[in-house]
């Protein structure tokens, strides 16, 4: 019985430490700097939620500054040209842009949105599918230490490419979550996000200051389940980047040599029964050396479990 009270006292031990391992979730609102009022409620919530702030907006010095403030991390949200025709802010990063004049927006950026220590692109289908044009981008950004946070606009973004044999670090947005304003469409794409961190580890999600994101975050964050932690972005720089569920490690036939060896080619072994006993001595010796207990042994060091006593 003591070896089954061992397993049964390791196996709630293990338990007890899930949340080391939460997922992580990152909330970034872009387009700041044009909607005092909803952006004023966004900084309002945790501040794990970040903004990023349009360099040419109205308010885009005030609403950065009071970000920073209050505890938010800041991202310079830079217009980039898209493959489609709409409205273009001022400054807005096209591919045939000298390196010259790329450097003077991105400089004039940065002045422009103070505390930012990260960047994202606003639209930008056409810029971020061109690696030459990223290129430029990147070597710009290497001589800052920010991180680069592509909105993935584009699925064939050349952003991670680009930023090869630069400092620049790269990481990809999951999930938008108000490409309506539909309240339910919204909801759904939070829960989305949610289930995307515990899945993989981690996810980023991004919505605008419009009043339903604003009114969907006041009603949702509250009730993040236990195993989600709300992260900045800048928490997830050393995160694999996956856009799906990682995959088993793939079992391939050993290919064998030109001149292989020409010995013994099995090795047949009788297998023999093992006691009950044991097999669960193997079993709590080998839950005992395991990363779960160490951490356990580390943090818990002073705890004691009997049975019929709380801990």
């Amino acid at each position: 019985m003591s070896l089954l009270r061992t397993l049964s006292v390791t196996l709630a031990g293990l338990l007890l430490t899930s949340t080391a391992w939460a997922g992580k979730l990152a909330i970034v609102i872009d387009d700041f700097g044009y909607r005092p009022a909803q952006e004023n409620q966004i900084l309002q919530m945790p501040t794990a939620i970040s903004v990023a702030v349009l360099p040419n907006a109205p308010h885009a010095r005030e609403m950065a500054t009071k970000a920073h403030q209050r505890g938010h991390e800041v991202l310079i949200h830079l217009p980039m040209a898209p493959l489609s025709k709409q409205p273009l802010e001022k400054d807005t990063l096209f591919p045939d842009m000298s390196s010259a004049e790329i450097t003077r927006i991105i400089q004039k950026a940065v002045a422009d949105v103070p505390y930012a220590v990260g960047l994202n692109n606003h639209m930008g289908s056409a810029m971020t599918s061109s690696l030459p044009g990223m290129q430029k981008v990147m070597q710009v950004l290497n001589h800052y230490n920010f991180y680069f946070l592509d909105s993935m606009t584009i699925g064939n973004s050349q952003s991670t490419r680009a930023a090869a044999g630069t400092s620049v670090k790269v990481i990809k947005r999951r999930v938008f979550l108000d490409d309506t304003q539909n309240e339910a469409d919204i909801r759904k794409q939070f829960s989305r996000a949610v289930r995307l961190a515990q899945r993989n580890g981690s996810a980023i999600a991004i919505g605008h200051p419009h009043p339903t994101t604003v009114r969907v975050l006041q009603q949702m964050l509250p009730t993040l389940p236990a195993d989600i932690t709300l992260v900045r972005p800048s928490e997830l720089l050393n995160e694999p980047q996956n856009s799906t569920i990682r995959p088993p490690a793939p079992v391939t036939k050993p290919v064998p040599p030109r001149n292989p060896f020409r010995g013994v080619k099995s090795c047949p072994v009788k297998p023999e029964p093992v006691p009950t006993s044991r097999a669960m001595a193997a079993i709590a010796e080998s839950i005992a050396d395991s990363q779960g207990m160490q951490y356990i042994k580390t943090y818990f060091s002073g705890l004691t479990f009997e049975p019929g006593k709380t801990p």
